[in-house]
This record gives C-alpha cells, sequence and structure tokens, in this order.
C-alpha cells in the first residue's frame, strides 16, 4: 500500500511550475524579442555583402563560395533541432541567446574572410536551432485557432530584424564607419536572454508529454521518414531544396545585386529593400487569415508561385518603356516579398502541424540541412555560371523559376491541417501505437537473449 505523498513537497513543486508558468501572450513576446534578434543577425552579411567583398578583396565567383561555406551552418542547426526534441525547446533558445553573441563579437574583429566565414557559421547554426525550436513552440503552446496567428506574429517579427540592417547601412557609411559596426546590436543580444528565460514555459506541456512517455527519447533523427511521415516529409524536403536553390540566389544577391551589379547608390538601394520589406509585412496577417479561413495548402501554393513571378520580374529589369525604371524594381520586389509573406505563414504552420512532439524540431531541423546542401549547390553553381550566361542578373533569374514546382508540390503531396489539434495533425495516436510496438520488440528481443539465470 502506497503512502500517501506529503504536502510539503506537492506545495513546493506546485510552486515551482507557477513560478514558470507564462500565457500565449507572454510566450508570443518572448518569441517576437528572439526572432527580431535573429532576423537582424542574421541580415548583416546580406547587408554587408558589397563591403564584405571589398574589405577581403573577393570578386563575385569567390564571394558565392565564401557564402556557399557558411551555408554549412545547418549541419549545426540540425543538431540543435534534434537537442531541441531530446532535451527541450527552452535550453536550446538560451544556448543561442548566450553564444551567438559572442560569435558576433569576433566576427567583428576577425582579420580574414575564412575566420570571418567560420564566425558566421556557428552563428547561423546556433540561431538556425534556437528558430527552429522557436516555431515550435509557438505550435505546441498555442490554442488551434491561433497557430496561424502566432506564426504571423514570428515571421512578422523575424522580418522587422531583417530590415534594421538596412537601414542602418547608410547611416554607417555616411559616417565613415566600418560595416563591421553591424555586429554592435547583435553582440548586445546576450542581454536578451534573462527576460526571454523569464517568458518562456520551463517546458512545453506537449513536449513535457512525450519525454514523460519515452516517445522523444526513444525516436529517431530518421524517424520522419516512417510510413506515417514519409510522403510528408519526401515532399517537404524537395520544397525546402527547390525554394533554398531559388531563395538562396533571390535573396542572399538582391543587395549585392542592386549596389555594384545596377548602380544603385547605398541609400537607394536601402530604400529599396526596407520598402518592400515594410510593404511585405502586411502578408503575415494576410497569411495568417488565409491559412485559418481557406487553409495552409492553397496559400503555400498559390502564394508562393505568386512569390516567384515578382522575383523573376525583379531580375529581368525594367522594360525599356518604363520612364522610371527604380518603380519597377520597388513594385516587383513589394509584389515579390508580399506574396513570399503569406506563404511563409501557411508554411510555417504546416511544417510544424504535421509531425509529433517527439519529431517536430527534428523536422525543422532536416530541412535545415538540406537547405544548407542545395544553398552550397546553389552558391556554387552561380559562381560557375555567372561568366558563361552572361551576368549575375540572368543566373538569379534562372534560379528564380525553381520556386515554381517547389509550389506545385506542397499543392499536390501535403495534407492539409487547417481547423485540426495538434494531436490530429500530428497522427500522433498512429505514432505512439508504432512506438509502443517497437518498444514491445525491443522488449521481447532482450528477453529472448537473455543467458540462463539472468533475472
Amino acid at each position: 500500500m502506497k503512502t500517501p505523498a506529503k504536502a510539503g513537497p506537492q506545495k513546493t513543486r506546485t510552486s515551482d511550475s507557477e513560478a514558470h508558468a507564462t500565457g500565449p501572450f507572454v510566450v508570443v513576446g518572448a518569441i517576437v524579442i528572439l526572432l527580431i534578434y535573429q532576423g537582424y543577425s542574421l541580415s548583416i552579411v546580406g547587408v554587408a555583402a558589397p563591403w564584405i567583398a571589398k574589405s577581403f578583396a573577393l570578386d563575385q565567383p569567390h564571394l558565392a563560395r565564401l557564402f556557399a561555406w557558411m551555408s554549412a551552418s545547418a549541419i549545426g542547426s540540425l543538431i540543435l533541432a534534434r537537442l531541441a526534441d531530446r532535451v527541450g525547446r527552452r535550453e536550446i533558445i538560451l544556448l543561442s541567446l548566450v553564444l551567438a553573441p559572442i560569435f558576433s563579437a569576433l566576427a567583428a574583429v576577425v582579420p580574414g574572410a575564412r575566420w570571418f566565414a567560420v564566425c558566421e557559421i556557428f552563428i547561423s547554426a546556433l540561431l538556425g536551432g534556437s528558430v527552429s525550436s522557436a516555431i515550435v513552440v509557438l505550435a505546441e503552446e498555442l490554442p488551434v485557432d491561433n497557430r496561424a496567428l502566432g506564426q504571423a506574429a514570428a515571421a512578422l517579427a523575424s522580418a522587422i530584424g531583417g530590415v534594421l540592417g538596412y537601414i542602418v547601412i547608410p547611416f554607417l557609411l555616411a559616417w565613415g564607419l566600418s560595416w563591421r559596426w553591424l555586429f554592435v546590436p547583435s553582440a548586445a543580444g546576450i542581454i536578451l536572454a534573462w527576460p526571454v528565460a523569464r517568458m518562456l514555459p520551463a517546458a512545453s506541456t506537449r513536449w513535457s508529454k512525450a519525454a514523460q512517455t519515452g516517445s522523444a527519447t526513444e525516436s529517431r533523427f530518421y524517424d520522419i521518414f516512417h510510413p506515417i511521415y514519409r510522403r510528408r516529409a519526401i515532399t517537404l524536403l524537395s520544397c525546402a531544396a527547390l525554394d533554398t536553390m531559388a531563395g538562396t540566389a533571390v535573396n542572399g544577391w538582391l543587395y549585392f545585386e542592386a549596389v555594384s551589379v545596377l548602380g544603385l547608390s547605398p541609400q537607394a538601394a536601402s530604400t529599396l529593400v526596407v520598402a518592400g520589406m515594410i510593404i511585405g509585412m502586411a502578408g503575415f496577417p494576410v497569411g495568417a487569415w488565409t491559412s485559418e479561413h481557406i487553409g495552409r495548402v492553397p496559400t503555400v501554393a498559390i502564394m508562393g508561385a505568386a512569390a516567384w513571378v515578382g522575383a523573376f520580374l525583379f531580375y529581368w529589369g525594367p522594360l525599356a518603356s518604363i520612364s522610371w525604371p527604380f518603380f519597377w524594381l520597388i513594385a516587383t520586389y513589394c509584389w515579390f516579398k508580399f506574396a513570399s509573406d503569406v506563404m511563409t505563414v501557411g508554411a510555417n504552420s504546416a511544417a510544424t502541424e504535421l509531425f509529433p512532439a517527439a519529431l517536430r524540431t527534428t523536422m525543422i531541423g532536416w530541412q535545415g540541412i538540406t537547405a544548407a546542401v542545395f544553398g552550397i549547390i546553389a552558391q556554387v553553381l552561380i559562381a560557375a555560371l555567372i561568366t558563361p550566361l552572361g551576368g549575375l542578373g540572368r543566373v538569379i533569374r534562372y534560379f528564380s523559376l525553381l520556386g515554381f514546382p517547389s509550389a506545385l508540390l506542397f499543392g499536390l503531396f501535403i495534407d492539409e491541417t487547417r481547423g485540426m489539434t495538434l494531436e490530429e495533425a500530428a497522427r500522433e495516436d498512429e505514432w505512439e501505437a508504432h512506438r509502443l510496438h517497437r518498444a514491445g520488440k525491443i522488449h521481447l528481443h532482450h528477453s529472448q537473449h537473455k543467458a540462463p539465470g539472468d533475472p
């Protein structure tokens, strides 16, 4: 007969739990803070690309190869994403917020391109792991009707952070300061760790359940290819590969194209990018609405295709009949950003809902490593094709076409999850039944191989 638990310890455990209890709005606030920081820190390389090339004496092909090496950061992001499914999302987020600023400070002072790339690899790996954990926390902590809205808030925060560097760089240049000063806010980000730690829940309820049942610890990183999830995983990874190759070209080279190829001043290039990003932010609430009322799949398929039309037209360049070419660039870039931001909300909502708690962050890590591999491939191909195809703009225009088959694949093979509970969308019951069956087989296997007299 069990002895009743003592009142004292019970009360203590409840107090500890309540100390970390946070509501949905507080959780969203923590993720917004994190993603503004992440958006700014990860945009620095793209913002400073023309001046990085000058500082390290790199031509276009060599700059492309440098960016290709930086894409290896996704290996670290996958490791952190897997750890988030094993040890918890909160721990990975806080680890990243402590270490990323340290490497940002180093990136600001290292003298050579190789060491700069090493620092950027660590920064991107850490922030990539924290972002995958952050969007999963939103999916797991928010009510079913607010999951897409939470993803829209996260994407908006990342976009706000991403636009800040483009606002800052013209001032740095006007004041005669180096592009390296862009890293100062990123290095100062270590002060965010304490408030984010206070705002995040001690552990996701759904992740805690998976940890208690053994689902989190017994899962393997390749379980995303189990027959229950194989079609979803292969489709998402295929889309990640195609979108990465298109996006690496279109987004990674945009500011360089504007300044170094089109000949815009830094002020005009920043105006172009900031205008596109600000107008594009209207796509986040639109994406939340369409995801909840029309569906995640049509949001991604339709608006994804529309986005790549805008990208293609931007790199096609102004028509000869256009009297103000700058208007063409702003209009097509705003088109691209608005449609892609709508698509992002639907894609993030679907990606976090299609897999069980034990594999949710792991899947995002897989998408990250896929993006890394194909990001490297894209940069290598861009470097190789610039000369034979007659310039950077033409190469990127061709790469943007890869986004269309991605939108088609998503529309054809991804299951709709609108209105479902997270457990229904992720087929948690089927996964749990498989886990128990596998655990039973392992137990039976060990029992059959016991030596005589073993307990």
